[in-house]
């Protein structure tokens, strides 16, 4: 009897000729008589076998072929990035695995969502935007195993927008606070202004307070000439933005949009004096 994989003999008879220790010839029993093991395989092991006995008749052999299944393994990945809106990413993943190993990716958002994106290797995203920022997962697989996942952040540098600046009333001598929020990439500077004066923290009897995306502006008591138009800018380095809030007294009334309204008996006085004026002439 002998065992031969491709042109090097394993066994000759009980007789190892083989250098690799991992080949065991099996106890001779009514099962395993002939047999052979090799512990820990791996793909170098895969091939054709041959077992071949000599009678006084003749030679006899027969063949198997040994397939080594490997799970995928992501081998390489491309490193988290950072780029400015607008701008193409190129990603891309390897794998290896028998079989092949099939990659799809998936778009992790920073609001919580995930979605599938596409198959294969490399993954293109042109002219790219803020909601296409976030996490990007690699996912391989061949079935032999648990998947593989791996993940790359991508990082989009975006130019402020204002999501928040309401006006408000507040009567004299009470605190009150105007708040402006923005999102940006960088995190975006605030910068105060009543009509065309910059305001500073401490001065004019203001605080300033700005902590990631929102800024207030604090008035411990407030006064008439408090009261009237002020100006949140949000900069970063991919440009600026700002919005117009109104601080008014109780004697006013606005919108949400800060835009100042008649009152309700003032407006009836007005369409008295028209509707007067009208049927005059």
């Amino acid at each position: 009897m002998a065992w031969l994989n491709r042109t090097t003999i394993l066994f000759a008879g009980s007789e190892k000729w083989s250098l690799d220790p991992r080949v065991i010839l099996m106890e001779n029993t009514a099962v395993t008589e002939y047999s052979i093991m090799i512990e820990n395989i791996d793909v170098h092991d895969e091939g054709t076998y041959v077992c071949s006995i000599l009678t006084n008749k003749k030679p006899k052999s027969t063949k198997v072929h040994l397939s080594v299944q490997v799970p995928a393994r992501i081998t390489n990945i491309s490193k988290d990035t950072t780029v400015n809106e607008g701008n193409d990413v190129n990603l891309f993943c390897q794998a290896v695995g028998r079989p092949e190993a099939n990659i799809i990716w998936k778009h992790q958002s920073p609001g919580g969502s995930q979605k599938f994106v596409m198959e294969g290797e490399h993954l293109e995203l042109t002219a790219i935007t803020k909601e296409q920022s976030g996490t990007y997962e690699c996912i391989t697989s061949n079935d032999i195993a648990h998947p593989d996942i791996r993940a790359v952040r991508v990082t989009v540098n975006y130019p402020p927008y204002i999501s928040k600046a309401r006006s408000t009333g507040i009567p004299e001598g009470q605190k009150g606070i105007l708040q402006c929020e923005a999102s940006a990439v960088p995190k975006a500077d605030f910068e105060w202004y009543k009509e065309d004066r910059r305001l500073f923290n401490g001065l004019n009897r203001v605080k300033i307070e700005s902590q990631g995306k929102q800024s207030l502006l604090v008035f411990f008591n407030v006064s008439e000439e408090d009261y009237g138009n002020y100006t949140c800018v949000a900069i970063n380095t991919m440009g600026m933005t700002n919005a117009s809030i109104i601080f008014y007294g109780p004697g006013a009334m606005h919108d949400v949009n800060g835009t100042a309204m008649v009152p309700h008996h003032s407006l009836s006085l007005l369409l008295t004096g028209i509707l007067f004026y009208l049927l005059k002439f």
